[in-house]
């Protein structure tokens, strides 16, 4: 006999994919930010949500002296929340992660520009509840 909670498990799944594509469209809408601000700076996006075998990079960009790999965390603000943070919820695991990405992308990209530097940058991104910029912090060289 089905419990309560098995019965239910149909009506979660839609809203589950709904808060999903939600998400995903916030990350988007930042990362779209964040090449912007990147090419206003001089920047060449040369890709975007790179993925591997070991997870995504959010975007590869370069110009003529450093090719950067750049995370791109997005929040949301609320109204009579405190500010958030996105790039607060940038932990070790993660700088690891992009660190291995950053390697494999290296290794297969035949490509890839010449330059001086590489660099592994972090933008954070705040909206607000309509989707409009509030806050866009770029943190150069963030490990």
């Amino acid at each position: 006999m089905p419990t309560e909670d098995a019965a239910h498990e149909p009506a979660r799944a839609p809203l589950a994919a709904a808060k999903q594509d939600h998400r995903r469209a916030l990350g988007s809408l930042g990362e779209d930010l964040a090449a912007a601000h990147l090419l206003r700076r001089g920047f060449r996006v040369l890709d975007r949500n790179v993925r591997t075998r070991h997870g995504e990079i959010d975007m590869i960009a370069c110009d003529e002296r450093v090719l950067a790999f750049v995370e791109v965390k997005t929040l949301r603000a609320r109204p009579g929340a405190a500010e958030p943070q996105p790039l607060a919820g940038l932990g070790w695991a993660q700088r690891k992660r992009l660190r291995r990405l950053a390697g494999a992308w290296l290794a297969r990209e035949q490509a890839r520009p010449r330059v001086q530097t590489l660099r592994f940058d972090a933008i954070g991104v705040v909206l607000d509840e309509r989707g409009r910029l509030l806050r866009l912090d770029h943190l150069e060289g963030a490990w």
